[in-house]
């Protein structure tokens, strides 16, 4: 039986903030520079027969698109913003477009690997003091992208609709939804997209120098495959990253966190437990307990209140 005049609904609007508008700005200026640049290596590249620079070209092409993926995911974080179909916000938008992003970074990586192996087992000719100009300018290029990238904080907040029953069987369901800072993984895949470029256009240019005054023509397609490798490492990172919260991986931290507050003390057990990130520093919990000694749900939800990384709490009597 549920005691109707105990059942109450709540709706809290929240907007996407500033940061989240900043961190879309530095993308876009990012996805401009990064295609002017990429014409630019692409072209020089096939001109002066440099792989190392013919390779970063199609790196930055296809860093390109995945910026482009970037800006599109907080373009549509914030025209759904306040769409309820999405139970939890979108908050998981930008893991979505990380998660892409580094899916194409792991291509790209085996792409100029096997392109460099076969280059260095058939080497051809190179304009390398021209290639290296080239290489030079998109190296500048890469430190303003990341400049522009780095030290952004995404601003998340997810359209929340809220509710809590009381039923005379001791069953409660508060949901909260909040306002997020934190870690953005939207921006961080970008941010590494442009260190990966930075690192290529480092490699083409001590590739091409080497080659032009050492003769070293092998060391041209050898940085390929060192960078290729790099580049790969980066791309699991993030992948794994991404993947977690995508999974509605377990955050051990925050479960941790409840656990020690509510077996301190010694009226309450946890019978069931699930954590899971469902935005930038934004946590859902389900939370199923036994107590005793008179100890109820509205007790048990007040003693996590501590817990600012739960936007999104409920708690249920087992």
């Amino acid at each position: 039986m549920t005691d109707s005049s105990s059942i109450r609904y709540a709706h809290e609007h929240s907007y996407l903030g500033s940061s989240h508008d900043e961190n879309a700005r530095r993308t876009r200026s990012v996805v401009a520079l990064t295609l002017i640049m990429m014409i630019g290596e692409i072209t020089a590249g096939y001109l002066t027969g440099s792989m190392a620079l013919l390779a970063d070209g199609f790196h930055m092409a296809t860093h390109a698109g995945a910026l482009g993926i970037a800006a599109l995911a907080y373009a549509y974080a914030r025209r759904n913003s306040t769409n309820r179909d999405f139970s939890f916000g979108t908050g998981k938008v930008g893991e979505l477009a990380g998660f892409t992003s580094a899916v194409i970074l792991a291509l790209v990586s085996l792409g100029i690997g096997i392109e460099s192996a076969f280059r260095l087992i058939h080497p051809t000719g190179v304009a390398f003091g021209e290639a290296a100009i080239i290489a030079a300018i998109g190296l500048v290029v890469n430190i303003v992208s990341a400049l522009l990238l780095s030290g952004g904080h995404a601003d998340h907040s997810h359209h929340g609709h809220g509710h809590s029953h009381g039923h005379d069987h001791a069953h409660a369901h508060p949901h909260h939804h909040g306002h997020a800072h934190g870690s953005d993984n939207n921006l961080r895949s970008a941010y590494v997209h442009v260190l990966a470029d930075a690192l290529t256009s480092v490699l083409a240019i001590v590739a091409l120098l080497a080659g032009r005054y050492l003769g070293w023509v092998w060391l041209d397609p050898l940085m390929g495959i060192v960078g290729s490798i790099v580049i790969a490492r980066w791309a699991w990172t993030l992948m794994r990253d991404t993947a977690g919260v995508l999974l509605d991986k377990t955050d051990q931290h925050v479960a941790d966190e409840i656990r020690k507050i509510l077996t301190s003390h010694g009226d309450a057990e946890i019978a069931d437990l699930h954590v899971w990130q469902i935005g930038p520093e934004a946590r859902a919990a389900i939370v199923s307990v036994r107590t005793r000694g008179g100890v109820t749900i509205d007790t048990i939800r007040a003693r996590l209140a501590p817990v600012h990384e739960v936007m999104h709490l409920t708690v249920e009597a087992a």
